[in-house]
């Protein structure tokens, strides 16, 4: 088995809102991929006083240990005792009906012996992606917030009517029902030669400059590492701000990867 994982910031004057860990039990059998995406709340008061960083360890923290811990909880009750745990942490200092409470995207994935079967979460625009034994790669992606469209997400004011509402995007935030909204499943364990797990800072070598599909996308973590990746995407960000004075989206976002060859 390898894994690889990495992180970066996406300015060194900001903490990395991104969490990324990944488990293995002491048998050697099996293992587990949590990966994060802190949503950075507009300036102004979000109703916390502990901030992105604090909320997605916390959630990750609580992740990491049900998942490995606790195998006779799906995934989504998983998610939904983490997301319990993370807000019984703050509930009596912070306001957690506030609609910028500290937030995050979620990719989780766990996989046992070789009869056993891979579980995947994925709740947001993070992505997971799973490679076949023959080289097929497909992608577990909840696409609601893609979907929507650009005019409604323009300002903050309308984007947060649509934050964690019916009709909108739904994201881990202190209402443990969010995850019966994740994309959720499971595949024979024999069926997955490696997967990925890409905050949207990383998956933007992908989904923002085409440098590839998702099957170019593995075989470069493969090739170059989770690092690798990161570092692709930012010479890419580097180039289109040098070829244009004014940018539609943040120059650098926080990136993280994890691969791993089962």
């Amino acid at each position: 088995m390898r894994i690889e994982l990495a992180t970066s910031p996406g300015s060194p004057e900001r903490p990395n809102e991104d969490w990324v860990s990944v488990a293995l039990p002491a048998s050697g059998q099996g293992g587990t991929v949590v990966a994060l995406d802190g949503v950075t709340p507009p300036s102004g008061d979000a109703g916390c006083v502990h901030g992105v960083p604090w909320f997605t360890a916390r959630l990750g923290g609580a992740l990491v240990e049900l998942s490995g811990s606790r195998r006779d909880l799906t995934l989504r009750e998983t998610l939904a005792e983490s997301i319990r745990r993370t807000a019984d942490a703050h509930r009596d200092m912070c306001d957690l009906s506030h609609v910028r409470t500290p937030q995050a995207t979620v990719v989780l994935a766990r996989w046992g012996g070789p009869e056993e079967e891979v579980e995947y979460l994925v709740l947001s625009d993070s992505t997971l992606l799973l490679e076949s034994p023959e080289g097929t790669v497909g992608a577990v992606l909840d696409d609601r917030l893609d979907r929507l469209p650009r005019e409604a997400l323009r300002t903050h004011a309308s984007a947060d009517a649509l934050r964690n509402a019916e009709g909108g995007f739904f994201t881990a935030a202190a209402d443990p029902s969010v995850a019966l909204r994740a994309v959720a499943g499971s595949v024979p364990r024999e069926r997955v030669r490696a997967l990925a797990a890409l905050t949207d800072g990383a998956s933007r070598w992908v989904d923002m400059f085409a440098e590839g599909d998702w099957g170019d996308c593995v075989a470069l973590l493969r090739e170059q590492g989770a690092q690798g990746l990161i570092d692709r995407v930012r010479d890419l960000e580097t180039a289109a701000k040098a070829r244009t004075a004014v940018l539609r989206w943040k120059l650098h976002d926080d990136a993280s990867a994890v691969f791993a060859e089962l």
